[in-house]
């Protein structure tokens, strides 16, 4: 039997810095889940939540999948964003993407992995739609590093679509949703200028990040990688 001796000792180590710094720590974390975040992420261990915004537990509610994918058919994905909004009142949903995102490559290539292969049929459906714009740019790090973007945008897109997000609205709950990306080159965040605070933005909020997108070169393509 493999007990992972390691990640046991990581974890008693973690426990005790964490009451080292705040003696009250976990017991106010049992007594209370309020975030105000809700992020929507991707799978990869390069890219940890947490982390990279620098918030405790208890401050970040979290969803990840393979590339960041927003579907209205995954009860998975709608149940968290369902149980955020509507139990925890999050006022954000933060969907973040990242460079050099494999699934993201693996749409763009069309290459055959397997099972996955399914899921990655909607970022396929994001690299088709905005086929013209990606055909415009040198090489394959450009195009990857740019629909890594736009595949955020549409995302977002999604989110703002669901009924979830459509009902908080309706009733005035405070709620945006917003499309960051995550460069692991140097570790910061870049805002895609997606950000939505009604259902009546989403068109015009939609139609400029594209734009920006579309005039602003992807990390990769600016690092000339």
């Amino acid at each position: 039997m493999r007990v992972l001796s390691r990640l046991f000792a990581n974890n008693r180590a973690w426990a005790e810095e964490m009451v080292r710094r705040d003696r009250d720590f976990f017991a106010r974390l049992v007594r209370q889940q309020a975030p105000q975040y809700l992020w929507i992420g991707c799978s990869d261990s390069r890219v940890p939540a947490n982390e990279i915004v620098g918030l405790l537990p208890g401050e970040l509610f979290v969803h990840r999948n393979v590339a960041n994918v927003v579907v209205h058919a995954d009860l998975n994905c709608l149940s968290t964003l369902q149980f955020a909004v509507d139990v925890l009142r999050v006022r954000d949903v933060i969907v973040c993407g990242h460079y050099g995102c494999g699934g993201v490559l693996a749409a763009l290539r069309d290459d055959h992995l397997g099972l996955v292969d399914n899921w990655l049929r909607h970022v396929q459906d994001v690299r088709t739609k905005h086929q013209s714009q990606l055909a415009r740019l040198p090489g394959e790090k450009q195009r990857h590093a740019r629909l890594c973007e736009l595949n955020v945008i549409e995302q977002v897109a999604n989110v703002c679509h669901t009924t979830v997000a459509r009902e908080a609205w309706a009733r005035g709950q405070e709620l945006a949703v917003h499309g960051w990306i995550y460069s692991l080159s140097d570790g910061l965040l870049r805002d895609l200028a997606m950000c939505v605070t009604r259902e009546s933005e989403l068109g015009a909020c939609y139609e400029a990040a594209c734009a920006t997108v579309a005039a602003e070169p992807g990390v990769l393509a600016r690092a000339g990688r």
